[in-house]
Parts: structure tokens; sequence; C-alpha cells
């Protein structure tokens, strides 16, 4: 028998605030290998992210910021998501992740991300679960623009 919606609701919210009192990968890295930062000026969200990328890997990654739990947790659930993937996974994961935010139904790739989808459903919210991955496109461009130098 199929769980009735509500059910999933409420788990999709305990994983939001779990997310957002326990977030994974918070703080700075020692040595990153790049940063990248944004801000969403309507309501005052901000994520900081820092990158250890090697070769076209993500070993490290960790965030830093401040804002809703939308944003705080969306971040935290970023981090867990790409940490110890190549940078094109990531940028198919931010892809996805931005087409769901769109209305789109999730991918079973997107795993605990899907959490968010409810989201959509508040265009002024969207940009708060966004954010986190515009600062990781951008870190990412940077890793790509290094490696593209290093290979001359």
């Amino acid at each position: 028998m199929p769980i009735p919606e509500p059910q999933f609701d409420d788990l999709y919210r305990e994983i939001i605030l779990d997310h957002y009192r326990r977030p994974r990968n918070r703080g700075e890295l020692s040595a990153p290998t790049q940063q990248a930062e944004g801000m969403n000026p309507v309501c005052g969200d901000e994520i900081e992210l820092d990158l250890r990328v090697t070769g076209e890997t993500i070993e490290e990654i960790a965030f830093r910021g401040q804002g809703c739990s939308i944003s705080q947790s969306s971040a935290s659930l970023l981090t867990e998501r790409v940490k110890g993937r190549d940078i094109a996974e990531a940028e198919r994961v931010s892809a996805k992740f931005k087409a769901m935010m769109n209305g789109d139904e999730p991918d079973i790739e997107l795993g605990d991300l899907e959490a968010l989808q409810g989201v959509a459903k508040f265009p002024v919210r969207v940009k708060c679960a966004l954010l986190g991955w515009k600062v990781l496109e951008e870190g990412l461009s940077q890793a790509k623009k290094g490696i593209k130098e290093a290979r001359g």
C-alpha cells in the first residue's frame, strides 16, 4: 500500500531540518584549490564554498554561511552529494537539481536532494535552495579553468 503524501512531506521536512540543525561539511578547508561565494540580496542568505579539486575530482568541499533553513540545508545536501565526485557529475547533478526547482519531476540521481522538491511550489524560496548550487557552479568554473590552463 503506498504511503500517503503527507508522510512523505514529513519525511522530507525531517531531512531538511536535520541538515539545517546538523549541517554536513560545514567549515573551512585548510588548503582549498577554489573558493566561491554568493548572496541572495532579497533575503540575506549567504554561502561560501571551499573546494579541493584534484585532477577532475572534488576531493573535499566545505561551506560556510548564514540564512534560512532552505539555503543552509540545501548547501549541506549539496556537499554530501558532490564530495568525491568528478566535476562533470557535479555539473550534471546541479542541472537536474535546477530542473527540479523549476518544476520538473526529480531524477532518481538526486537522492536526498529530492527532499527540497516542495520548495519549487514557492518561487520566492527557490532562490534560497539554488544559492549554494550557483556558488558551486562558480567554484567548478574556476576549477575547469585551472585544469585547462594546466594542460596548456
